[in-house]
């Protein structure tokens, strides 16, 4: 069984004459019981994108919601992802951030916050297993060790991700000769934290004219096992050539940098 990711985190609270207190611990499950007396609404987290996590690079993830309580709290609140029990299961982040209260009604304790949610692959415990769909909770700590968990039943696509490659040559090249261009896709392991290559992915080709805003799809390939691309084309006027994948359930979306190759 892979242990529990329960990562450092920074909470960012009110104290009296309106100074920032910060806390700085283990988000490990406090040994008092949920106490209830506590809502969450309006969670969001990243823009309801997926979560796409390469194997060194730390991921910022922003979450807003708002908190409607009159009981007192300790620090918090914050949202979290997490798989398994809603109390015991993985939790994915390596520190949170949490702004102070933005007070929305004062008499019913309802506040808005902002969050920041930092994934390090390089100290977390993930796993490729891990890609996929998570839920997110929503947790604030109370005086005496006591505490309040919700599920707030949003779902969030955690991903694996993808790096592509492109060379387009000869360059220049002479109007309706053929272009060679080439690539490869690979995919972050969250096992070994490196990069490796993405065998059996279909993969666009676009081409951008020289003065044109946007990328077109041309034609599509295969990578092979080493997640290598390979095609050709005419050269038709000059431009810039690219690879995109569109990700999928587990693989996040990723489009290689363009080349542009002149025509005369």
């Amino acid at each position: 069984m892979r242990k529990a990711r329960m990562g450092r985190t920074v909470w960012s609270a009110v104290a009296a004459g309106g100074a920032a207190v910060v806390f700085t611990g283990v988000a490990a499950v406090p040994a008092g019981a949920a106490e209830g007396g506590v809502s969450f609404t309006r969670v969001a987290v990243n823009g309801g994108k997926p979560i796409v996590i390469g194997v060194k690079e730390e991921v910022e993830v922003p979450a807003s919601f708002r908190m409607t309580t009159r009981l007192k709290y300790d620090f918090g609140p914050t949202v979290l992802p997490y798989r398994g029990k809603l109390e015991t299961g993985d939790r994915l982040y390596s520190s949170v951030i949490t702004s102070d209260c933005e007070v929305v009604d004062k008499a019913n304790g309802v506040c808005d916050f902002k969050e920041w949610l930092y994934v390090d692959p390089r100290s977390l415990d993930l796993g490729n297993e891990d890609a996929g769909t998570w839920k997110t909770a929503a947790r604030v700590f109370l005086p005496g060790d006591a505490y309040d968990t919700d599920d707030v039943n949003l779902p969030l696509q955690v991903k694996r991700a993808t790096r592509v490659t492109v060379n387009a040559s000869p360059e220049p090249v002479a109007a309706g000769k053929t272009i060679t261009v080439t690539g490869q896709v690979t995919r972050a392991n969250w096992d070994t934290h490196k990069y490796q290559g993405y065998a059996g992915r279909t993969v666009s080709l676009q081409f951008k004219a020289a003065g044109a805003s946007s990328y077109t799809t041309v034609k599509k390939a295969t990578s092979n096992s080493t997640g290598s691309l390979k095609t050709t084309v005419k050269a038709a006027g000059p431009g810039t050539w690219r690879w995109t994948y569109y990700g999928n359930s587990t693989s996040g979306a990723k489009s290689s940098t363009g080349d542009y190759v002149a025509v005369r």
